[in-house]
């Protein structure tokens, strides 16, 4: 089954994969302290807007850290809210209604989730809905096909794992992943980008 880009987040962990049949020439670097989807060396030349984003970014907050996962630019503006001070389920709602899904010949949802040390919220914006949902236990939302929130087996318990996970998940066209862990000690980042 082939359910496009998806992530999966729980209380201190979150973990985001892309999946594509038309762009698999993508990595995902660390840059300014986020990580970030970006082409290939060897990827033919795009304007598309939707290839290169920021997918985790991290947010210091007084009460602790906070990881932003998703699969496009709202990724920024729900980091910024966060930042500001907005509850986890406004910075979702309100970027995500902002930016509404991606005007791309599929339509594509937008996916998104928010996690700290104790807490995990996902939100999704698609042409006939916006979802924003607090979890306790790891859960998925993707752009095709599994586009509400719905549990997943995550067995993984650190980043690494977690990336690795997702990329080797049985979906189609997978293409590279990242995992974020947010505790007390801190966030930490990793990155998959296949064999």
């Amino acid at each position: 089954m082939y359910v496009g880009r998806f992530l999966v987040a729980a209380p201190g962990l979150a973990a985001y994969r892309v999946s594509s049949r038309s762009f698999p020439n993508r990595k995902v670097i660390e840059r300014d302290g986020s990580l970030t989807v970006v082409p290939t060396d060897d990827a033919e030349p795009t304007d598309n807007p939707y290839v290169s984003y920021n997918c985790v970014r991290t947010v210091d907050r007084p009460e602790g850290q906070r990881a932003v996962v998703g699969n496009g630019s709202h990724v920024d503006p729900i980091a910024e809210k966060v930042g500001m001070g907005y509850p986890a389920r406004d910075a979702l709602a309100a970027a995500l209604l902002a930016l509404d899904f991606e005007k791309d010949d599929y339509d594509t949802p937008r996916i998104a989730a928010v996690v700290s040390d104790d807490t995990a919220f996902v939100g999704t914006v698609r042409r006939d809905a916006l979802l924003v949902k607090e979890v306790d236990e790891p859960t998925l939302v993707a752009t095709y096909e599994k586009d509400s929130p719905e549990p997943f087996a995550l067995e993984a318990d650190d980043a690494a794992a977690a990336a690795r996970e997702l990329y080797d998940s049985p979906y189609e066209h997978a293409v590279c992943a990242a995992g974020v862990t947010v505790g007390v000690d801190g966030v930490e980042t990793a990155i998959h980008n296949g064999e």
